[in-house]
C-alpha cells in the first residue's frame, strides 16, 4: 500500500504511480515534468494552484493504491 502525504514530492509520486497524473492534471498542474513539480511537494502545489490539498491527497491516495488492492 502506497501512502502519499502533504510532504510527498510530485515527482515521486509519478515515478510510483504515473496512473495519477490525469488528477494532477485535472487540477491545473499541467507541468508535470518539468523540474519544479518534480521536486514540489504536495502541499506546496497545492497552495500554488489554490486546491485543497486534503481533497486532492484522497483522490491521489484512491488511485495509486487501486492496483494494490
Amino acid at each position: 500500500m502506497v501512502t502519499i502525504t502533504k510532504d510527498t514530492v510530485i515527482g515521486d509520486i509519478l515515478d510510483i504511480a504515473p496512473q495519477t497524473a490525469p488528477i494532477f492534471l485535472s487540477i491545473g498542474m499541467h507541468c508535470l515534468g518539468c523540474p519544479s513539480s518534480r521536486g514540489e511537494t504536495v502541499e506546496e502545489a497545492c497552495m500554488v494552484h489554490g486546491v485543497d490539498v486534503d481533497k486532492l491527497l484522497a483522490l491521489v491516495n484512491e488511485e495509486a493504491n487501486k492496483a494494490a488492492q
